[in-house]
């Protein structure tokens, strides 16, 4: 049976890209440090995936096993050896961590094969498998970097599923909505997955659904937050907070269209539907899960800030995103790690000087301006 390594065995990577394997034949190691995850994964040997519907349909996912890469290096570079892809759902800020493991692993693929292996970062991150691939040839001996580069394929790729926070903690069954994307970026020919969709250029397609779906999805979570709703749902039956994230959401699609040609029409459309399912009641899905993080969510080149500063280029209004800069930077959830730090940083130094090192905008910016000016709003 053909093999997949993943890195990753939380609910989206059982529920969506280890899923999908499942389903196209492969046998799916998961690659994890929770050991009690990892435990179930090789007892049980299968797991159900939900729909977040009436009927709530489940799949039974087979063909799954588990490795501890703290404690099993040696088992996970074997694994890696006899892989015909390697993927990842763990989160971008962990991919410099698992590098180390997987230039292992594919030294000793290189070794002991000729055969091609396929790696991709399913990461919300623009690029994410170009990042990963740097960090694993920081960690490859020179000698062996000329014959991975000829045998490794790196794709970048773009995602896009709900996985909300699952009530069920004793168990692997994983509870998603509906919907689903998966899009990687080659011209190669490659073993096909169930659900993956081949395209030459991904630059469209990621930056379509980072800002529209992650910057909906966290402006959503941080009106909501302000305004005291418990659920991504709950928030948009509040007419002012819909309001708002369509607002939001015209500003970065006028951006798409302006960048990709993209119909307008059809790009409201896909706006509405987007709009749509985050409605999805039965997916319970926590405000505070889908705030948590901010200061990743405030990156440069991530959610808000790129779609806001190449909207200033344009000529285009960005307005409504400035606002949900400002409600991202009052994000103080006590239990959410970045939020504390973020909360620290805003009280030892002024938003400017916060927004430029945590989002890299000048002091004196326009964007920066518009930005301090709702904050000073909604602090009130």
């Amino acid at each position: 049976m053909k093999q997949v390594v993943h890195f990753g065995a939380g609910n989206i990577g059982r529920g969506f890209i280890g899923a999908l394997f499942s389903q196209s034949g492969y046998h799916v190691t998961f690659i994890d440090i929770a050991d009690e995850i990892i435990r179930k994964l090789n007892e049980e040997k299968q797991y159900d995936v939900k729909l977040a519907t009436d009927a709530q349909e489940a799949t039974t996912i087979k063909n799954v096993s588990g490795l501890n890469n703290m404690t099993q290096e040696d088992e996970v570079v074997q694994a890696i050896v006899g892989a015909t892809y390697v993927t990842t759902a763990i989160g971008p800020n962990i991919l410099p961590r698992i590098a180390p493991l997987i230039a292992k692993g594919l030294e000793k693929r290189v070794e002991a094969n000729d055969e091609k292996v396929y790696v991709i970062a399913c990461e919300n991150q623009i690029s994410a498998t170009d990042l990963l691939k740097g960090y694993i040839l920081g960690h490859v001996d020179d000698a062996n970097k000329e014959q991975i580069l000829n045998q490794v394929r790196f794709y970048n790729s773009a995602v896009d599923r709900i996985v909300p926070i699952q009530h069920h903690h004793d168990s692997l069954d994983v509870l998603v909505e509906p919907y689903y994307e998966w899009v990687v970026e080659t011209t190669d020919e490659i073993p096909p997955v169930e659900g993956m969709t081949v395209v030459p250029d991904l630059a469209p397609f990621i930056e379509r659904k980072l800002f529209t779906v992650n910057t909906g999805h966290a402006t959503i979570a941080y009106v909501g937050y302000l305004e005291n709703k418990a659920t991504i749902d709950e928030a948009l039956a509040d007419e002012r907070i819909l309001a708002q994230v369509q607002a939001t959401l015209t500003e970065t699609g006028d951006y798409l269209i302006k960048q990709y040609g993209l119909d307008r029409e059809e790009h409201l459309q896909y706006i509405e539907k987007i709009i749509g399912r985050f409605k999805n009641a039965y997916l319970q899905d926590d405000v505070t899960r889908v705030a948590r993080s901010p200061l990743r969510k405030l990156g440069a080149s991530d959610r808000f800030i790129r779609p806001a500063t190449e909207a200033k280029k344009a000529g285009l209004s960005y307005t409504y995103l400035a606002k949900a800069i400002a409600s991202a930077l009052l994000f103080d959830y006590k239990e959410d790690e970045e939020a504390v730090k973020l909360q620290a940083m805003l009280k030892e130094q002024d938003v400017r000087s916060v927004l430029k090192e945590v989002s890299g905008l000048e002091e004196n910016s326009e964007i920066t301006e518009e930005i301090v000016r709702h904050y000073e709003e909604l602090k009130k």
